[in-house]
């Protein structure tokens, strides 16, 4: 018996229920293209184990929403050529129309009135994966085109820009100074290219004048976040463990929002995605310029210091998913700043010695490293002498334990 046999007779007598006694009560249904292939030949030839087969072809279903997509393509891509007379309403009504068909194809609904506003963006979350790459595209240049900002928004927060679509997105971003969805690329967007990552760090450090308008939704995320986690703490509603986690939130979330201005803010959001990717952000800082290497010195210099007055502060990954305290993913760590920082100045080395204004900043910041690193060290005895205790002396009184340390 063939292979092609084998899996027609193992396809053709799946069980259509699972078997409550099975170790496997999962039914993997297979696909029906199976039953349909057919050796190209019956010819047998010992000397060529591999033979081809005919019969495969898609399903209707995916046939349909091909030659759809591919309409709404063309039809698309023609008004385009002429945005005069191509406007937002007209563009909405194409797009709606075909997520729509797309939905009767594979039966899905969106379980929203047409009526309802917010009707364009729950096809986007609902139906949004089913289009394809080339209409990905095209969408993405209408919206920016015709700044479609919010159809724009659910298109970047629910994956739909394709990989080869992101360094022109998020240029087209720049220039129309939508820092708000910048700020939604960096959150949203896992493969960003270093030079993305460059042009989005030399934005936010020095932002122009223009761009500050859209960033009023950033900090008021940052401040809706805040209040949430004081609220959490206030409540009667939580445990003693979520409370204490929510205490830790609070002041993690208040380091970070205070004193800091919005722009800076987006550089949280920068710092916090790079997940300290030394050859990264090593590539991003060596194409600063002296303004843009200041402003970062400065930010950094900024959180230092609130880790040095605030050193009860510590990541709080479990308030994300447990306090619905997202922001709390988004703050910088001590370490990767220490490490920001110091890649900065091995980069930049030269400059920061031969300009003088920037001497000033890097003594002052040079006095609170050397405190985080006294108090570093002081806690790297402690933990020490903690984990000789619990390894050495359990069961004996503290005292005895301590003094026991204290002789050897």
């Amino acid at each position: 018996m063939s292979l092609l046999e084998v899996i027609i007779k193992a396809s053709s007598t799946a069980p259509t229920h699972p078997d409550p006694d099975s170790n496997y009560p999962i039914v993997f249904n297979p696909d029906p293209i199976l039953l349909k292939l057919k050796p190209e030949t019956d010819e047998l030839k010992e000397e060529n184990p591999i033979k081809r087969v005919t019969g495969w072809e898609i399903s209707q279903t995916d046939a349909e929403m091909i030659e759809t997509g591919q309409r709404f393509f063309k039809k698309l891509k023609r008004k385009l050529k002429n945005t005069n007379t191509f406007s937002k309403d007209e563009f909405l009504g194409m797009f709606t129309s075909y997520l729509e068909k797309v939905g009767e194809k594979v039966g899905i609904s969106v379980g929203v009135d047409k009526s309802d506003e917010g009707y364009p963006l729950k096809l986007v979350d609902r139906l949004g994966f089913f289009m394809g790459r080339d209409v990905k595209s095209l969408i993405l240049e209408a919206c920016v085109t015709l700044e479609v900002w919010d159809t724009l928004k659910s298109l970047i927060i629910n994956g739909n820009v394709e990989h080869l679509c992101i360094s022109n997105l998020v240029h087209n971003l720049i220039e129309k100074r939508r820092s708000d969805l910048v700020v939604l690329c960096v959150k949203h967007l896992s493969d960003l290219q270093t030079y993305d990552l460059m042009c989005i760090l030399k934005y936010f450090l020095l932002p122009p004048r223009d761009g500050y308008e859209s960033l009023v939704s950033v900090r008021k995320e940052w401040e809706n976040q805040a209040l949430l986690a004081i609220e959490k703490v206030s409540g009667r509603g939580l445990g003693g463990k979520q409370n204490s986690l929510a205490r830790e939130a609070s002041f993690l979330l208040m380091v970070a929002h205070d004193e800091f201005t919005v722009s800076e803010l987006c550089l949280h959001y920068l710092l916090a995605s790079l997940d300290l990717d030394e050859v990264i952000f090593s590539a991003c800082v060596s194409k600063l310029n002296g303004e843009e290497m200041m402003a970062l010195i400065n930010y950094l210099g900024k959180w230092l210091r609130k880790y040095e007055k605030f050193p009860q502060v510590a990541p709080c990954p479990k308030a994300s998913s447990v306090l619905g305290l997202k922001a709390c993913e988004w703050v910088p760590t001590l370490e990767s700043v220490v490490k920001c920082l110091g890649l900065v100045v091995d980069e930049h080395f030269s400059s920061l010695v031969l300009h003088s204004e920037f001497h000033d900043e890097l003594r002052s910041l040079e006095e609170v490293v050397s405190s985080l690193a006294a108090e570093a060290r002081l806690c790297g005895t402690l933990t020490n002498l903690t984990e000789r205790l619990r390894g050495e002396h359990q069961g004996m009184p503290a005292a005895v334990m301590l003094q026991n340390v204290l002789d050897s």
